[in-house]
């Protein structure tokens, strides 16, 4: 799986891979917009996402390396939401954090709960994003 975030004054970023860092923290950035796909998938199925944008709410559901998020628009996200879709959502599970402004690290979410501050007018920062096979220990 890799990953790309569009950050406040930088731009997108190069892709990350498993679990690795994507956005900044400690800079005061907001992540603006998202790209997420499966790299290698041993198994049929999508990796499907959504977020919350500052003043815009909940954007419809995007896959395979779609944009959710805005750019050029000074928007920040506020939360995500990450799924796996067929073969892929019977053998794995998506685990994903993300830093929020003012409260750092926030707790693992996994297959489609929201990950954030909806609703707090806080940033994301950074994210990071891990598989791990269904029923395994979480990150």
């Amino acid at each position: 799986m890799k990953y790309q975030s569009h950050v406040q004054d930088l731009g997108w970023q190069g892709n990350k891979y498993d679990g690795a860092v994507s956005g900044t923290t400690g800079k005061s950035k907001r992540l603006e917009g998202m790209k997420i796909s499966l790299v290698s998938a041993p198994y049929s199925g999508n990796i499907q996402y959504r977020t919350h944008i500052q003043n815009i709410g909940w954007q419809g559901w995007r896959e395979n390396g779609a944009m959710s998020g805005t750019t050029g628009q000074s928007k920040r996200l506020e939360a995500i939401q990450i799924k796996l879709t067929g073969e892929m959502a019977k053998h794995y599970d998506v685990y994903y954090r993300v830093h929020a402004q003012d409260y750092g690290w926030l707790g693992w979410a996994k297959n489609g709960a929201s990950a954030g501050t909806e609703g707090m007018s806080k940033r994301l920062e950074s994210i990071q994003i891990r598989l791990v096979a269904k029923g395994g220990k979480a990150p």
